[in-house]
């Protein structure tokens, strides 16, 4: 069992198509075909059904993929951790983002990064958090930054907070003084834009309004925080959503409250433990540790700064 051969099983499994598979490992198709119909026989049993429109896994091709990407991540860190050696470090890594890395430390440590190790390769790739914890714990994924859950993470993860958060409500501009806070009562009798719930935000607002007895419900589901502030100007309801974002702070359409009780949150790097990080997630988190990474928010009602008083005239 050569470790091309994996990295054709893994791609067909991943594309769910030998042609595709194909194009991403810059190979003919025959040829993938090939090292698949001589693994099914070495391991006596098929691994994929091959459909008109697709390829889909067997029970036994499922039992095989993780081991499969273990083998191959252990040959990748292999290489990785001789090339750290010589002072080149390379490869790729893999961060999963929920979104909101705005507003915190992220895409400073990204830029630093990107000078100190011009040979890796870095890739993001966006889903909710919940999607993304599991990615990182079958190590689909190197590390992502998400919404820490409102019971912790889960087993065989560790984390580091980039970002403590808290949610605010957003109203249209006039419609309520910035330092009158809503309580999660209000909220419940309007409208409601903010989070779906397939989203880790979501948990923490379904909770809070739990805990007082409320039931919350999203008329108007989105994470884009751009498009719940249009959605609020337009008067359609009211959004609950994370008060870090700088377009809450630049849109004169609204106008920001916090809400009562408070709602906070932590945005986490979250990877998997278990096995030693390779070169590429060692070298981030090692810079995650010597830069200054966790944001803390300005208060809700805080006051804006005042313009500059001129000078007294001579």
């Amino acid at each position: 069992m050569e470790l091309r051969t994996l990295e054709y099983f893994v791609a067909v499994a991943e594309e769910r198509s030998f042609t595709r598979a194909a194009a991403r490992c810059h190979v003919v198709q025959p040829a993938i075909s090939q090292r698949i119909r001589a693994l099914e026989k070495e391991l006596g049993e098929p691994l994929f059904e091959r459909l008109p429109r697709q390829v889909v896994l067997t029970s036994g091709g499922a039992a095989l993929l993780p081991h499969a990407r273990a083998c191959l991540a252990a040959a990748a860190a292999a290489s990785l951790e001789f090339a750290d050696r010589s002072g080149l470090l390379s490869g790729t890594l893999v961060l999963g983002t929920a979104g909101g890395l705005e507003g915190t430390s992220v895409p400073r440590l990204l830029g630093e990064y990107h000078r100190r190790y011009p040979g890796v390769q870095v890739r993001l790739t966006g889903a909710p958090s919940p999607v993304l914890m599991a990615q990182a714990r079958s190590g689909e994924i190197d590390a992502a930054v998400i919404a820490e859950p409102p019971g912790g993470l889960p087993h065989g993860l560790g984390s580091r907070c980039l970002l403590e958060d808290r949610f605010v409500a957003v109203l249209p501009a006039g419609t309520r003084d910035p330092d009158h806070p809503m309580t999660l009562a209000e909220a419940a009798r309007c409208p409601l834009i903010g989070y779906g719930s397939g989203s880790g935000a979501h948990a923490f607002v379904r909770d809070a309004f739990a805990a007082q007895g409320l039931q919350l419900d999203i008329a108007y589901a989105t994470a884009d925080i751009a498009l719940q502030v249009t959605l609020v100007a337009e008067g359609i309801g009211i959004a609950l959503t994370s008060y870090t974002n700088p377009l809450l702070r630049l849109d004169q359409r609204i106008v920001v409250v916090p809400l009562e009780p408070a709602i906070r949150l932590r945005k986490v790097l979250a990877w998997r433990l278990g096995n030693r990080p390779g070169p590429p997630l060692r070298a981030f988190l090692d810079l995650l540790t010597e830069l200054p990474h966790t944001t803390h928010p300005t208060s809700a009602t805080a006051e804006a700064p005042q313009d500059p008083q001129p000078a007294p005239q001579d």
